[in-house]
């Protein structure tokens, strides 16, 4: 039988994990239905308790969507315009979309080559360049890409010698570690989405935010529900309406509980990605001391090979691939009249121009992955 007559091989295949936990999600559901209550019913503390033991953050606040768990935090921070706050260029959109929101002046800062998270030394250049400008430095938005954590010690130092807030995007990474500690614990707070491709996913929209700061946690429980006070008709503060619903936390309540495994699966399949691409292509590094969740399996190819030509024949074999991000932020007309460090970025365009990204999730057998493997293989 022909490579061409069998079925595509899944980019996240979420099918494989439903059949895992079928009945416990539908028991959850059940159990929501029953009750009837669809908004902050009993699961959404539930899920927040969980969180925050898996995580180590003391205070965990469910919320509707990672957009808006970071939304929420500068709404808490009451960023203003003619403030900078710094974030990668090489991410999705939401990471800087918040920021312009509330009016904040953008400065996009540049990436390692090797890790695809942001490089400290433009980092300080764009602080150095935003405060030329006139503008207020005030936080530092660093994103933990594709599962990997940033380089939170060299940010934390600038950020601490600066005075700036620090803010994890950490969209794409909830379950990662970073020298011994959970994504969650180190920054200000943290953000993550439960988007369903996420490595920990809903059935729907979903985020979270992490902090230790008690007092940053009850904003933000009043910023999520229209800014009330003492109740919902109190209104302190100028708020939205951030809630997740039930649903989706009693899902991820059942999710959670088989997380770590996932994560040790990604880990294996990943590892086995990086044995079987090495000598082929530029695959992902993963520095000492720090583990990824790996949400996507992102390779670099060469310079000189044609992305869109590699990506068609692997999709006549069955086998899919996405480019994560083909048009970096600091390019993008919305975003043209905010601010680039050095006023280009280099590694950016470059890994712009040559990324492509893997199927990648739990459930990929050897079976499978030497199929993604030799359709790569073969379209170099």
């Amino acid at each position: 039988m022909s490579s061409v007559s069998r079925a595509p091989v899944p980019f996240v295949d979420l099918g494989a994990q439903k059949a895992r936990i079928r009945d416990r999600v539908d028991a959850a559901i059940a159990g929501v239905l029953d009750h009837g209550q669809f908004i902050m019913g009993p699961e959404v503390a539930e899920l927040e308790a969980q969180l925050s033991a898996h995580s180590g953050a003391k205070h965990v606040i469910a919320c509707s969507s990672g957009t808006d768990a970071l939304a929420m935090v500068l709404m808490a921070k009451n960023v203003r315009p003619g403030q900078a706050i710094f974030c990668p260029a090489f991410t999705f959109v939401a990471t800087a979309e918040v920021v312009a929101w509330l009016g904040g002046h953008i400065w996009f800062v540049d990436v390692d080559a090797d890790t695809f998270n942001m490089d400290p030394a433009s980092l300080e250049i764009a602080i150095a360049a935003a405060r030329d400008a006139g503008h207020e430095p005030v936080g530092v938005i660093p994103v933990d890409l594709f599962g990997l954590p940033a380089e939170y010690d060299a940010v934390s130092k600038i950020a601490a010698r600066e005075g700036l807030w620090i803010l994890g995007d950490a969209a794409q990474a909830y379950g990662a570690r970073y020298h011994n500690r959970r994504v969650g614990t180190l920054s200000m707070a943290t953000a993550t989405s439960f988007f369903p491709a996420k490595p920990l996913g809903a059935y729907g929209d979903g985020g979270a935010i992490f902090t230790d700061d008690a007092e940053l946690a009850d904003t933000l429980r009043s910023i999520l529900f229209h800014g009330k006070g003492a109740n919902q008709y109190d209104n302190v503060r100028v708020g939205m309406t951030g809630r997740i619903d039930t649903m989706q936390a009693a899902v991820l309540i059942e999710k959670l509980k088989i997380f770590d495994d996932e994560i040790e699966a990604r880990n294996r399949i990943a590892a086995r990605y990086t044995s079987l691409l090495s000598d082929h292509v530029a695959t992902p590094k993963v520095p000492g001391g720090l583990l990824s969740v790996w949400a996507q399996y992102t390779i670099k190819l060469p310079e000189s090979a044609d992305r869109a030509a590699i990506q068609a024949k692997m999709k006549e074999e069955g086998v899919p691939t996405a480019v994560y991000y083909p048009k970096p932020l600091h390019r993008q007309d919305a975003y043209s009249h905010h601010g680039i460090a050095g006023g280009e970025l280099p590694v950016t365009d470059q890994l712009a121009a040559t990324v492509l990204s893997l199927p990648m999730h739990p459930y990929l057998d050897d079976e499978t992955q030497d199929r993604v493997v030799a359709a790569l293989i073969s379209a170099l």
